[in-house]
């Protein structure tokens, strides 16, 4: 990988499960990058910085979407989610990444969005997919992964929001605006 020096700095920040599931989601980035004609670099890179703020002070994270004015709906959702937008910020502000398709990547690698980048689908599919993932169906979310992005991206947040439905936890808006906009794009839906 080129950017070690992201890594080094990444494993400060988390637990080693974390810095292996990292490494993992970088790595499958780059792989997908490569395959669906995609900037290995901008893949690599969000793939490091994408949890760079998972284990931050939850009281930090909630000043910091008030104080840059992101999305107040966040606040209203698990704090799970609150990492994102505001590793986004980061990767920004501290690591210094100006490319915003690598922004949006860190910002939506949770949730999706509707009119995602193949780059954002690929750290969003990567961050469920890598090899140390290991739940019930995550092999044939690995197998599509291979076969068609879009697919992929369907697959992949679908079974987000069946878990999520399963456990009888709220979905954040914009994981249903992303599922609605895969399934419309691939004229799924009916008028």
């Amino acid at each position: 990988m080129k950017f070690e020096h992201l890594l080094v700095q990444m494993k400060e920040r988390m637990p080693e499960k974390r810095y292996v599931h990292t490494k993992g989601v970088a790595m499958t980035a780059i792989r997908l990058a490569k395959r669906y004609g995609e900037d290995p670099e901008k893949a690599e890179i969000a793939g490091i910085l994408h949890d760079s703020v998972k284990y931050a002070d939850k009281e930090w994270l909630k000043q910091i979407i008030i104080s840059e004015n992101m999305d107040p709906v966040l606040l209203e959702f698990h704090h799970e989610l609150w990492h994102a937008p505001v590793g986004s910020y980061v990767a920004k502000h501290e690591f210094k990444i100006e490319d915003e398709d690598i922004l949006q990547a860190i910002k939506y690698h949770t949730t999706g969005r509707a009119g995602m980048s193949n780059l954002e689908k690929i750290i969003y599919i990567s961050d469920m997919i890598e090899p140390n993932r290991q739940f019930f169906g995550v092999e044939v979310l690995r197998e599509k992964a291979e076969k068609d992005l879009d697919d992929s991206m369907i697959s992949c947040i679908a079974h987000s929001i069946t878990f999520l439905i399963e456990k009888r936890q709220s979905v954040y808006p914009d994981s249903f605006h992303c599922y609605n906009d895969m399934m419309q794009k691939r004229g799924k839906v009916k008028e």
